[in-house]
């Protein structure tokens, strides 16, 4: 529900030319690549943006004060000083590493992208609870650690649960590949089809039996020790075998796309879209104003933001599952949102999803601790109608439902501007329609299509989609950062607005290096050994990128690991220990922010902005 109105003015623009951030100028400040998608999102949102100097981010104009953002790797002293100590300190080389047996890093820079887009959510924020009357914010600081922690956050959850995974973590994993040397992912949410397909292609039984449960529990565990057997099975048949096999079953399978293909077909399009939703909503009050028609459109709230909870008053509707549409509104929440969950009846059934801490699952504490909800059966006529009560008094809506469900339901956008026209109703999907021949939307389907794959690992080895859950957290983060610019450009024109973000949006944001290289001809992957952590005799340690070329020439397999710390950094080199146990990050003194309990003991990581 919005605030009451104030003495803040939005200044009403044009829907069919306006942006959020029409109007607006940004002085960006910050180290390379923190800013790199700041920069890139703050234009495509319409601002006006100056690159290169050397201090704060400021956003401000027109009736807008100056909102001030600053992006760092780490605390001062901490060692965390650029993209591969980030990830080898948040547990990202240990979570990505594990389909592999040993930490790795991602070579492609996740963190750093993922930070850039939380920049860009605070913002945001900070100009919504501006215009709702709210203060104006003190410097709100995103660094890289606190969002390395936010995107294991799950993999932490349950490393500190009572109980074990209910697959113990192993290496192994997709892709397969076919006798006629093709790559592929294989997808299904269904076990029959999932039986049906290798039954096909005569893999035996008890490999079909044994390989369901590590296979459908990879999204937990970011590995799948699923028997040799299917491996070989796949060997044995060529691709338009395979491809028939999957489309007698239900399965699907992808043919992992090489970066040079991605940029080939890709379109430019912004990372989310923004649209009106039917006409203006009368309202009421001094001078009919943007700040009015929040305020009066949904009803009022005692809640007024302030400058930390700058959402403070909005209610979020939220009908998500798994992590993209939920990580989403647990930002919003972060922000200050009220947060109702609509769940099937009986609850969410991923609340039951072993590991558990007191008794409900971790991983479903991570994202979606906090929130309320409401049991709500969509396919029922009498719940849509108690779900469209609740939708006249919100804020958003927000879901991730299959393509068309929506639609079918009659919950679709245009249904319910009928009922709240100055909603923001957001969808967090796969595809956003830009992909004609496109498989299921999930994350790992994703990543093989948009050659993720390709791009998460350096030259010389083969292209695999990471088992880490990188385009579904992403995909979240864009979803948030979607949704404060529907709110932004809702206060500025008067009207609700249509957001859409998708997975293949958070491919392109993460890609966009690479594709720039791939269409100009160069290499698009990083050179061999690139973010390879060095063995020590008890552990691991990363150098830095700008480091890491000069390291290798030492041998510290035989020294401990703070002995080879230490006779790096006597040659002016940088390097810090990998974390491979996520339990111990609880202690870490490198980290900027602490981690703490719930109040159902599971771990909560710091919230990735803070105030100073």
């Amino acid at each position: 529900m919005a605030s009451s109105p104030t003495a803040h003015t939005a200044v009403r623009r044009p829907l069919d030319t306006a942006r959020p951030l029409d109007a607006l100028r940004c002085d960006i400040g910050g180290p390379e690549p923190l800013t790199r998608v700041v920069s890139d999102h703050l234009r495509r949102l319409g601002a006006t943006v100056r690159d290169g100097g050397p201090g704060d981010i400021a956003l401000d104009g027109g009736e807008f004060a100056p909102v001030l953002a600053r992006t760092a790797w780490g605390a001062d002293g901490s060692g965390i000083e650029d993209e591969a100590t980030a990830q080898a300190v948040t547990g990202v080389m240990a979570v990505h590493g594990r389909r592999h047996g040993t930490p790795r890093g991602l070579a492609v820079d996740y963190l750093a992208t993922a930070t850039g887009v939380l920049t860009v959510q605070g913002l945001l924020a900070g100009l919504v609870g501006q215009a709702r009357g709210g203060p104006t914010a003190p410097v709100r600081t995103t660094t890289a650690d606190r969002t390395g922690l936010l995107t294991v956050s799950q993999y932490l959850a349950a490393a500190g649960a009572d109980e074990p995974e209910a697959v113990e973590p192993a290496p192994g994993g997709p892709p397969f590949i076919s006798s006629d040397g093709v790559l592929f992912e294989l997808e299904t949410l269904d076990p029959g089809a999932w039986a049906a397909f290798w039954r096909t292609l005569e893999a035996p039984a008890d490999a079909i039996r044994a390989g369901w449960r590590p296979f459908q529990f990879r999204y937990a565990t970011a590995c799948a020790p699923f028997p040799v057997d299917l491996h070989e099975v796949t060997r044995r048949h060529p691709w338009a075998g395979i491809r028939q096999a999957a489309a007698r079953s239900g399965a699907e399978v992808c043919r992992l796309r090489t970066l040079a293909e991605r940029a080939a077909e890709d379109d430019g399009a912004d990372p989310w879209s923004l649209r009106a939703l039917g006409p203006e909503r009368a309202a009421t009050g001094a001078g009919g104003t943007a700040t009015t028609l929040m305020a009066t459109a949904a009803g009022g709230s005692a809640s007024a933001p302030t400058a930390d909870l700058p959402l403070a008053g909005l209610t979020v509707l939220e009908a998500g599952r798994r992590i993209q549409a939920p990580l989403a509104a647990h930002l919003l929440g972060l922000l200050g949102a009220r947060v109702i969950r609509i769940e099937p009846p009986g609850g969410d059934p991923l609340r039951g999803m072993p590991p558990a801490c007191d008794g409900i699952s971790a991983r479903w504490l991570a994202l979606n601790r906090g929130k309320e909800a409401v049991e709500i059966d969509i396919k029922a006529p009498g719940d849509r109608t108690r779900l469209r009560e609740l939708v006249a008094d919100a804020d958003v809506f927000l879901h991730n439902w299959a393509p068309g469900k929506a639609a079918e339901l009659q919950l679709d956008a245009a249904h319910l501007a009928a009922v709240n026209p100055s909603l923001v109703y957001a969808y967090t999907g796969g595809w956003a329609d830009r992909i004609g021949d496109a498989p299921m939307g999930t994350d790992f389907m994703v990543q093989a299509r948009t050659g993720v794959g390709e791009a998460a690992h350096p030259a010389g080895e083969p292209p695999v989609p990471s088992l880490m859950t990188l385009l579904d957290v992403l995909g979240g983060l864009h979803g948030t950062e979607a949704v404060l610019a529907g709110l932004l450009l809702r206060l500025r024109t008067g009207h609700g607005v249509r957001v859409e973000s998708s997975l293949l949006g958070a491919a392109d944001s993460l890609l966009a290096p690479a594709l720039r290289r791939a269409a100009t001809g160069a290499d698009p992957r990083r050179p061999a050994g690139f973010r390879h952590p060095l063995r020590t005799s008890d552990g691991w340690i990363a150098p830095s990128d700008g480091s890491a070329a000069a390291a290798a020439a030492y041998d510290v397999t035989g020294m401990c690991t703070e002995d080879a710390l230490d006779q790096l950094r006597g040659h002016g080199l940088t390097a810090t220990a990998v974390t491979t146990d996520l339990s111990a990050l609880h202690h870490d003194p490198r980290l900027s922010g602490p981690i703490g309990r719930d109040a159902h003991g599971a771990p909560a990581v710091p919230d990735p902005w803070s105030l100073a």
